[in-house]
């Protein structure tokens, strides 16, 4: 039980740290200037739109992460990372739905908030994503999971 309580409050940390601060309290920094009564008054839909990805990479997040702590034993983060291989739920179809829903949030918030800095921030995470994955995530997935993690990279591929 002590564990199980723990592992919440890890995972609650690590939450708030990581995708809350990549997809929310930064983007907000970048657009709490521009953001006004008419910002909202007038919703096209290209804000519908928006709104629908960020409820949906709030979701695809928030599922990953309960998936790490109950299948993988371990939080997202890679300071305290899983001690099993997730391949179950969104894994199933995906090697990085948790990226996929943050990338959802933040193109969700493009679209709302149509600010240039965004758009760059946006597409600066996708690019260090990419990064992270290929060249620290995946070696150490392959590290600590051997063949298990190499027959599942052969059946799911790395986004979509």
């Amino acid at each position: 039980m002590a564990g199980n309580v723990s592992l919440f409050w890890r995972n609650l940390f690590f939450t708030i740290l990581q995708p809350g601060m990549v997809a929310g309290l930064i983007p907000w920094l970048l657009v709490r200037e521009s953001i006004n009564h008419s910002t909202f008054s007038d919703f096209s839909i290209v804000r519908y739109a928006g709104l629908l990805l960020l409820l949906a990479g709030v979701i695809i997040t928030l599922l990953c992460i309960i998936r790490f702590a109950t299948d993988g034993r371990g939080t997202l983060s890679p300071a305290d990372p899983t001690k099993e291989l997730v391949i179950a739920g969104l894994y199933r179809y995906s090697r990085n739905p948790m990226y996929i829903g943050v990338m959802s949030i933040l193109t969700g918030e493009c679209l709302l908030v149509p600010v240039t800095a965004l758009f760059i921030y946006t597409v600066s995470i996708f690019i260090a994503f990419n990064l992270f994955i290929i060249f620290y995530e995946e070696p150490r997935l392959r590290k600590d999971f051997g063949e298990q993690y190499i027959n599942y990279c052969r059946r799911v591929r790395r986004w979509l």
